[in-house]
């Protein structure tokens, strides 16, 4: 499924309407995206109102430097993993001010995919500041098309996923 620039830039539209509301800030952690997420909040007129900052990570050297990433972690489980997005997820709101995070990570090809993690996978974390704690939801996705088609439509769900979790919190 394609998803357009308008649709994106819709999209991010309303995740700062709700963040603004709330008087939350968001802070991006991407891998396979690049910075997508990033430039499509930032595209927004008055997003420094709301989008706190980003951490592009595409190394595992830079997840781990930037975000707290642990070594093991990457080694058992690999960057494109639950417990790695859960990871990038928390070190995203520990190294800002943001309230919520989105972290992405995932296979966008052509190359790159195994029996196990298809070319497509895709793992994205939302981490939401809770009292003296941190609540991180994360979920697996398989995504179908070529690079960008993939890439877009991560950066769609990872959208949707931070506005669930800003209408949800209370």
């Amino acid at each position: 499924m394609a998803v357009s620039e308008a649709e994106l830039a819709s999209l991010a539209a309303e995740v700062g309407w709700a963040l603004r509301r709330k008087g939350w800030m968001l802070a991006t952690a991407e891998s396979c995206t690049g910075g997508w997420i990033a430039q499509v909040a930032t595209a927004i007129a008055g997003s420094s109102q709301w989008f706190e900052r980003g951490f592009v990570t595409y190394s595992n050297a830079a997840k781990q430097e930037m975000l707290g990433v642990r070594e093991e972690t990457l080694r058992q489980h690999g960057a494109v993993s639950e417990a790695t997005v859960r990871e990038m997820a928390a070190g995203a709101l520990a190294a800002s001010r943001a309230q919520v995070a989105v972290a992405v990570s995932g296979i966008a090809g052509p190359g790159g995919g195994t029996a196990e993690k298809p070319v497509g996978t895709v793992w994205i974390a939302w981490a939401e500041s809770a009292g003296v704690g941190v609540d991180i939801v994360a979920t697996r996705y398989h995504f179908f098309g070529d690079r960008q088609v993939i890439r877009a439509q991560t950066v769609q769900q990872a959208l949707k996923g931070v506005l669930g979790r800003v209408a949800e919190s209370h």
